[in-house]
């Protein structure tokens, strides 16, 4: 057929090549625990080596900000979409500490950290914006697809099972009639 190369369906439209480069990446799927840890490591080392080698430019520290934002959504497992904008904020905390400057003690450490929060805020927001659209967008294309499973799998006569002499039982969980038993077990007949 014209227009169709090989291995792609009939009427598949062509992917872009960004995307096919995309899917090339690694995609870890991380807890929700194991993805704040790592959106926590990564902003405190980029905070480091913001603070060695610029200086603490607090530009360069909101911009990488946002792909880590951006990695730490894609990556965190489905069950665990929530943690994903919960613990981006505080990563950016963590990573602001080195940028921050304070001096004095930990009240003057602390007061800087609390500072480059309020001044920063722009930053901050934005990276839990981008966090909490992925994931959003995450969860409804997997509501999307656990509802395409669920109607495939109830095709016709998907809900009920032959029962002797060529009967047709409900299923386990079912009531007669086809609506969902309350207790979970199959009916009695």
């Amino acid at each position: 057929m014209p227009g169709r190369g090989p291995g792609r369906p009939a009427g598949a439209r062509p992917v872009a090549p960004v995307v096919l480069a995309l899917r090339r990446l690694p995609a870890p799927r991380l807890t929700g625990l194991g993805a704040g840890l790592f959106a926590a490591a990564a902003m405190l080392v980029i905070g480091f080596l913001d603070r060695l080698i610029l200086d603490g430019s607090p530009i360069v520290f909101g911009l990488l900000f946002l792909p880590v934002s951006a990695l730490t959504a894609l990556w965190v497992r489905t069950a665990d979409l929530v943690t994903a904008p919960i613990g981006v904020p505080i990563a950016f905390a963590v990573g602001v500490v080195p940028i921050s400057g304070g001096t004095g003690g930990l009240g003057g450490q602390a007061m800087a950290v609390v500072t480059a929060l309020a001044v920063h805020a722009g930053w901050l927001y934005g990276g839990t914006l981008v966090a909490g659209l992925i994931t959003s967008v995450r969860k409804v294309r997997d509501m999307g697809r656990r509802q395409q499973r669920a109607a495939a799998g109830s095709g016709p006569g998907a809900g009920s099972r032959p029962g002797p002499a060529g009967r047709t039982a409900p299923a386990t969980g079912e009531k007669a009639g086809g609506r969902p038993s309350t207790s979970g077990r199959r009916p009695v007949a």
